[in-house]
C-alpha cells in the first residue's frame, strides 16, 4: 500500500496544571521521494526530496516543469512507481518518469536539486541564469482583483486544508479564481512541494498557464516560490 498522509502516535502533553500525560495525536507523515528520469533505456535520478505522500505524480510533473525538463504532459510517456527487484514489490518512495524523447535532457540546474529537504528552496546563480533564458508565459495586464478579495483568501484556504486541520503541520498552495472561489488546493509538509503539486496538477490536466488565476501559498513567499508561480503563468501570486 502507498505511504499514508497522516499517522497516529503516542505523545506527551502538558495540561493546564502542569502535569504531563500520555495521549494519541495525529501527525503529518514525511517520507523521501526519489524522482528518476528514463528515456530509451537511460536512467537518471534528478532529485530526492522529503515530502508528504500523496499526489506524487503531480509533484514530479510540477518539479520537472519548473526545472525546464518538460513543457507539458505530452513530454511524459508515463509515470510509475519503481519495483524492488529482490522483493518484486512497488516502492512508493521512488517514481520513474518515462519521457517521450530519445534522450534525457542535460540540464545543469538539476544538479542543485539532487537532494532537497522539504523546507529548502535553492536560489543561486544557476536559478537566476535559468530564469533569464526561459520563455515565460504571457501575463494578462488587464487582470485586476480588489484588495479586499486578496485579504480574505487565507481564511478561505484554511477552510480547505483537510490534513492541516487534523495535524496542524502542513503547508498548502491553492489556485483561486478571479472571484475568489477555490479552484484547486494541494498540501505538503514542504511549501515548495505543495506548490509543485499544484503546478503539476496544472501540467497533467492541461491547465497551464494559470493566466486568470490567483496562487496563494501558506508559507513565506520566498524567491523560489515566486519563481515557480511566474513560470506557471499565474495572474496574481
Amino acid at each position: 500500500m502507498p505511504n499514508r498522509i497522516q499517522t497516529k502516535r503516542q505523545i506527551w502533553s502538558v495540561n493546564g496544571d502542569g502535569q504531563p500525560r500520555r495521549r494519541r495525536d495525529l501527525l503529518a507523515v514525511e517520507e523521501p521521494l526519489e524522482i528518476q528520469l528514463r528515456a530509451s533505456g537511460e536512467r537518471r535520478t534528478v532529485a530526492v526530496t522529503m515530502r508528504t505522500p500523496g499526489n506524487d505524480y503531480e509533484l514530479a510533473a510540477g518539479f520537472l516543469h519548473t526545472e525546464g525538463v518538460i513543457d507539458d504532459k505530452v513530454a511524459i510517456a508515463h509515470m510509475v512507481y519503481c519495483v524492488d527487484g529482490e522483493q518484486g514489490r512497488q516502492e512508493y518512495n521512488a517514481l520513474a518518469v518515462h519521457l517521450r524523447g530519445e534522450v534525457i535532457p542535460d540540464l545543469p540546474q538539476l544538479e542543485r536539486h539532487f537532494f532537497t529537504n522539504s523546507a529548502c528552496g535553492v536560489c543561486g546563480r544557476a536559478m537566476l541564469d535559468d530564469l533569464a533564458t526561459r520563455v515565460l508565459p504571457a501575463q494578462r495586464p488587464d487582470f485586476t482583483v480588489p484588495a479586499t478579495l486578496l485579504t480574505g483568501l487565507p481564511d478561505r484556504l484554511l477552510q480547505h486544508q483537510r490534513v492541516f486541520a487534523g495535524t496542524g503541520g502542513l503547508h498548502a498552495a491553492a489556485l483561486f479564481t478571479s472571484d475568489g472561489d477555490l479552484f484547486e488546493v494541494r498540501e505538503d509538509v514542504g511549501r515548495h512541494n505543495a506548490l509543485d503539486k499544484l503546478i503539476g496538477w496544472g501540467v497533467l490536466n492541461g491547465r497551464l498557464p494559470f493566466q486568470t488565476g490567483i496562487i496563494l501559498v501558506s508559507g513565506r513567499a520566498s524567491y523560489e516560490l515566486l519563481y515557480k508561480c511566474r513560470l506557471a503563468g499565474a495572474a496574481v501570486f
